[in-house]
């Protein structure tokens, strides 16, 4: 398994990675979300987040997926909250919501769990992978609409977060995936339409073509 990025398709890869980050400015919100994956820095950087003071309340919130079954056995919510904790976060501070699979239900079953402690936030930190930021903030517009909604992720560059991850090949195959579901998502209604400038596209296009399809939804011909 590389180490680094493949030179010959490093290029697109960071033109992914930059469309997907929206660097929304910061500002105290009422509760931080932070959205399962296969990247414990969701956690850490919630973590982060909490201590400045940035929301009182986090809410971990996803079960596990075939990208994440094998890193966190017990949900990706149980380890974020177990990773919080040694962070120094207190446990008083923390819910878990083990049961959402995809962006759309972490949202709605975070939206309930909170509605049925009688938390209705007005604003909320959504806190994502880095290359997952634009996608949580379009279905969150579309599902949760009333809500005001910062996004943002680990301040990292692409070559560090790679070599956190350790597995580059994993990191690019979810980034394409990200990327397919920008538009697909919007054209099913899950989430708003987000622009994709033609450079997007054209990186987005030779790394499926290079291979890197395994998180490609099946499209009808």
């Amino acid at each position: 398994m590389p180490d680094t990025i493949p030179a010959e398709v490093r290029a697109d890869v960071e033109t992914l990675w930059n469309y997907h980050r929206l660097n929304h400015k910061l500002k105290p919100t009422d509760v931080g979300i932070g959205l399962g994956s296969h990247d414990i820095g969701v956690a850490d950087y919630t973590a982060e987040l909490y201590h400045r003071g940035l929301f009182p309340l986090i809410v971990f919130t996803g079960a596990n997926a075939p990208t994440t079954i094998d890193r966190f056995p017990r949900g990706e919510a149980v380890h974020y909250r177990e990773r919080a904790l040694e962070l120094g976060v207190p446990d008083e501070a923390i819910k878990v919501e083990p049961q959402a699979r995809n962006t759309g239900e972490n949202l709605l079953l975070t939206r309930d769990l909170l509605a049925a402690e009688g938390i209705t936030p007005a604003s909320i930190t959504l806190i994502s992978r880095p290359y997952q930021e634009r996608r949580a903030y379009a279905t969150c517009r579309k599902l949760w609409p009333e809500v005001d909604v910062t996004c943002t992720s680990q301040r990292i560059t692409l070559d560090d977060y790679a070599a956190s991850i350790g597995d580059i090949p994993r990191m690019i195959n979810v980034m394409v995936g990200d990327t397919q579901r920008i538009r697909l998502y919007a054209e099913n209604g899950y989430a708003i339409p987000q622009d994709i400038p033609a450079d997007v596209q054209t990186a987005y296009d030779r790394l499926v073509s290079a291979g890197y399809s395994s998180h490609l939804i099946p499209e009808a011909a």
